[in-house]
């Protein structure tokens, strides 16, 4: 959803990279641009709260195939519907420009028009509202609730009267919808119950997708200010974004020993500790990366999130 958008390392989003050149974006074909316009390198972050929340509902007895597979894609189209629309309102608005430090946008870009990325938005959405019924259909009202707040927030990240994501409002946005719905969310659409230690449990992989947009606004700092776009980043300067993205990669790793020492979780649940290492690697890089040296520090975090996911997801089942 949001920009987590998190660009990366190839032109799509939420993964770093260095930007096509104009040479390459002619050579193109159609579909290919539309794998660019839905920047795969963010898909990752989108499924990592998908297996914590499975990891749990098996850990619960309450695995169930199809639900699962529903939530996943459900996510993903999310992601995709965000991404569409990131590229189409931060062009409208200016802000995505030919000096942005980021992968390529396909609008900035001309690769497509202003009509082919709203086709694309509706399509995207259809799918979403379609997967969205049949979570319904299993998990009831308050799954509807969910969904519906998560298209909601997709389209008003930056879009609407009150984009949330140009008022310093995307970071929790971000950690609310891609950690704790999420989690909590493909959880529950499997067990139909829910507890304090599921939203726990969900609480470090909200930080951690957090941060990948919390990279992403630094490396953009300069020419979001200009354009009048009002990250969190924007707002609290360079210095401390960086001392927000090392708060939440501590808090991070602190919850697995807080479900170690008050929830009663077996000693397994310790295993991002694995992690760790990698993630002082990554606060080194942070705080010493400017510019476009930043979209390997997205990529970078990106990459953490999903190990960290896996290997508290394992530590979960185990």
């Amino acid at each position: 959803m949001s920009r987590l958008h998190a660009e990366g390392s190839t032109a799509s989003g939420s993964s770093p990279g260095s930007t096509s050149s104009p040479g390459s974006e002619e050579a193109l074909s159609r579909w290919q641009i539309w794998v660019l316009a839905s920047r795969p390198k963010t898909l990752p972050a989108a499924i990592s709260p998908v297996l914590v929340g499975t990891s749990l509902a098996w850990a619960e007895g309450q695995f169930s195939l199809v639900p699962a597979l529903a939530a996943a894609a459900g996510a993903l189209l999310l992601q995709i519907l965000s991404n569409f629309a990131n590229d189409y309102f931060d062009f409208a608005k200016g802000v995505d420009t030919r000096e942005r430090l980021g992968p390529t946008r396909v609008m900035a870009a001309g690769l497509l028009t202003a009509g082919e990325v709203r086709i694309g938005i509706a399509v995207v959405l259809g799918l979403a509202v379609l997967d969205g019924i049949y979570l319904t259909l299993v998990g009831g009202w308050p799954i509807l609730a969910v969904g519906v707040a998560s298209i909601l927030a997709a389209l008003l990240y930056t879009g609407g009267p009150l984009p949330f994501g140009y008022h310093g409002l995307g970071d929790l946005f971000v950690f609310i919808f891609f950690g704790l719905a999420a989690v909590c969310g493909t959880f529950y659409v499997q067990a139909g119950m829910f507890s304090a230690v599921i939203l726990v449990t969900a609480v470090p992989v909200g930080f951690l997708i957090t941060a990948i947009l919390v990279v992403n606004n630094l490396r953009d700092i300069e020419t979001d200010a200009r354009a009048g776009k009002r990250t969190l980043a924007v707002l609290i300067g360079a210095k401390n974004t960086r001392r927000q993205y090392l708060a939440l990669l501590v808090l991070a790793y602190l919850v697995p020993l807080l479900l170690w020492l008050e929830f009663g979780q077996g000693i397994a649940i310790l295993l991002p500790f694995i992690s760790l290492p990698l993630a002082a690697r990554r606060v080194y890089s942070l705080f010493y990366a400017k510019g476009k040296e930043l979209n390997s520090v997205l990529a970078a975090t990106a990459q953490l999130s999903l190990q960290f996911s896996l290997l508290l997801s394992f530590g979960v089942i185990l």
